[in-house]
C-alpha cells in the first residue's frame, strides 16, 4: 500500500515495510508435516502387517508327470541309472543326427565341507583311464642334468629335456608344457619355478618327482587331468559317445573314485550330484548308487568283526579255565 499524499503513514505500515516477512515451510504449508507423519505411520503399519503374515509355503514338487506335455518346474528332476543314461545319450545322437564320435562329459558337484568350518581346498589331479578316447598325447618336460637320463627321456617320448638352463625360459614363457617331471638331484635348482608352475611343480605327491623316468613319462603322456572349478564343480570329458557302454562306464567310475580320495571317508561323500551329457545333448542326472566307492560298508563290517571277537574272547577264556 502507498501512503497518502498528505505524508501521513498508516499505523504499523512503517514496521511492515522495514522488516521483510519470513515464512517458514511449516507455517506456509501447515498440512505438510502432518501428511509426512501419516505416510510414515502407514508404512510402519504395512511392515508390521507383513511381519505378522506367515511366509507363503512352496508346494512340494511332484514325483512323475502323467501327461506327455507338462511344466518341468513343477516336478522333481528325474535321475537315471548309469547304464540307462548312457543308452539314452546314444539314442539322442541317433534321433538328432549329430556326430557319433562326440565327447561325453560329466559335471560333478562336490561337498567340500569339513568339520569346524573347514573345507577341502580346490584340487586338480591326473588319472589313467582304462580306455583311452583320444590320440592326443600330453607334452611332458623332463628336468635332468645327467646325459644318460636325458637320453632315456628322449627315447621314451619327452617333448623337452634339460637342466638349469630351462628355468629362465620357463619364467619368460618361452617354454610351456602340459606336465613337468624331474629327478631328485636337480630339484634344489628348480625352487625359482615353484610360484610359476604352482600345482604342476614336480613333487613326489603327484608322482612327478622320481628316478624312474620311463614310468613317469608313460603316465603323464597318457593321463587325463581334471580340476575343481568355482570352488565346488568339476567339468571334464571322459569318453566318446561311439565307445562301448561298458568302456564309458569304466572311465566314469575311474574318475569318480579318484575324486573321492580327496575327502576322508568318515565325512559325507564329496560327490553330491553327478550329471552326464554329450556335446549336443541335455544333461542327465545320475543315481549315485553303485557309482561311489563302498567305503562305509567295509568299515561297518570291520567294526562288527571287532565286536564279535571281543564277545568271543571271554567265552574262550572261561572254557580254558
Amino acid at each position: 500500500a502507498l501512503a497518502p499524499r498528505c505524508g501521513r503513514v498508516l499505523l504499523g505500515l512503517e514496521q511492515r515495510l522495514a522488516v521483510p516477512a519470513v515464512v517458514s515451510p511449516a507455517t506456509g504449508r501447515p498440512y505438510a508435516a502432518a501428511a509426512k507423519s501419516a505416510k510414515k505411520d502407514a508404512k510402519k503399519t504395512k511392515q508390521e502387517k507383513g511381519k505378522d503374515k506367515p511366509a507363503p509355503q512352496r508346494q512340494p514338487l511332484l514325483a512323475q508327470p502323467v501327461d506327455d506335455v507338462y511344466l518341468t518346474w513343477l516336478y522333481r528332476r528325474p535321475s537315471y541309472e548309469l547304464e540307462q543314461a548312457v543308452g539314452m545319450l546314444k539314442r539322442f545322437q541317433e534321433l538328432d543326427f549329430t556326430h557319433p564320435k562326440q565327447f561325453v562329459y560329466i559335471n560333478v558337484f562336490l561337498d567340500m565341507a569339513l568339520q569346524k568350518k573347514k573345507k577341502v581346498d580346490p584340487f586338480s589331479s591326473s588319472v589313467t583311464l582304462p580306455h583311452r578316447f583320444t590320440d592326443e598325447v600330453n607334452k611332458v618336460l623332463v628336468f635332468t642334468e645327467n646325459e644318460q637320463e636325458a637320453e632315456v627321456a628322449r627315447e621314451h617320448g619327452a617333448a623337452i629335456v634339460g637342466g638349469l638352463e630351462l628355468v629362465k625360459w620357463i619364467l619368460e614363457d618361452e617354454i610351456q608344457a602340459d606336465f613337468y617331471v624331474a629327478v631328485p638331484a636337480i630339484i634344489p635348482k628348480l625352487i625359482p619355478l615353484r610360484n610359476k608352475l604352482k600345482r604342476k611343480y614336480p613333487s613326489t605327491r603327484r608322482n612327478s618327482l622320481g628316478s624312474d623316468i620311463p614310468k613317469m613319462l608313460q603316465f603323464f603322456r597318457e593321463c587325463h587331468e581334471y580340476a575343481v572349478e568355482d570352488e565346488s564343480i568339476i567339468k571334464t570329458r571322459i569318453a566318446r559317445l561311439d565307445m562301448p557302454t561298458e568302456h564309458i562306464i569304466a572311465n566314469l567310475k575311474t574318475v569318480i573314485h579318484d575324486i573321492c580320495t580327496f575327502k576322508p571317508s568318515n565325512y559325507d561323500p564329496i560327490v553330491q550330484k553327478l550329471v552326464i551329457r554329450s556335446s549336443t545333448s541335455e544333461g542327465l542326472l545320475l543315481n549315485l548308487d553303485g557309482i561311489l566307492p563302498q567305503v562305509e560298508k567295509v568299515e561297518e563290517k570291520e567294526e562288527k568283526n571287532a565286536v564279535d571277537e571281543d564277545q568271543q574272547k571271554p567265552v574262550q577264556e572261561s572254557v580254558s579255565t
